[in-house]
């Protein structure tokens, strides 16, 4: 084999590792459309069981590669409620502090309008959310299958509007 075409051979490898690489990093990166507060519209929204919350508002804030997530609740008893994580879109746990139903996250990137999260507490999963960003960017969709804290089925579906940040 002459030196050209190993140099050839290995240019070719180079380059379909960088295309790969590349290809890689854009999966594990969060998605720019998220970027934002939403509030949740109870009106379009279904929890079971119930009942909705009063208010909830999610907000994400990109950094870098990583996504924070910030979570306001009030229960439609007045109590407030506050979690957040920090986590990046590969598949790997990070904490949720705050959360009484989670201690962990895992999120999965899709492509820019969808992805998935994972919840676990004490290595049980206890929600599974399923997140569809519309294609005019306005409103995020949320569907959640799993179990309470208090280990009733859940099946709920959150509709989020774009906030004004």
């Amino acid at each position: 084999m002459s030196r050209l075409s190993i140099r050839g051979g290995v240019s070719a490898l180079v380059a379909t590792i960088a295309v790969v690489a590349l290809a890689l990093s854009a999966s594990a990166q969060a998605p720019s459309g998220l970027a934002g507060t939403w509030t949740l519209n109870s009106a379009k929204s279904t929890f079971s069981p119930g009942p909705a919350p009063k208010s909830m508002s999610i907000t994400y804030t990109p950094s870098g590669d990583m996504m924070k997530i910030a979570v306001d609740v009030v229960a439609i008893d007045g109590t407030k409620g506050h979690w957040e994580m920090t986590a990046g879109y590969d598949g790997k746990e990070y904490a949720v502090t705050g959360n009484p139903d989670a201690d962990m996250i895992s999120l999965k990137r899709i492509d820019d309008r969808n992805g998935e999260s994972t919840f676990t507490k004490g290595g049980k999963v206890m929600a599974v959310n399923k997140r569809t960003l519309s294609a005019d960017g306005k409103t995020l969709t949320i569907a959640t299958k799993g179990v309470t804290g208090k280990g009733q089925p859940r099946n709920d579906v959150a509709v989020y509007e774009r906030g004004i940040n």
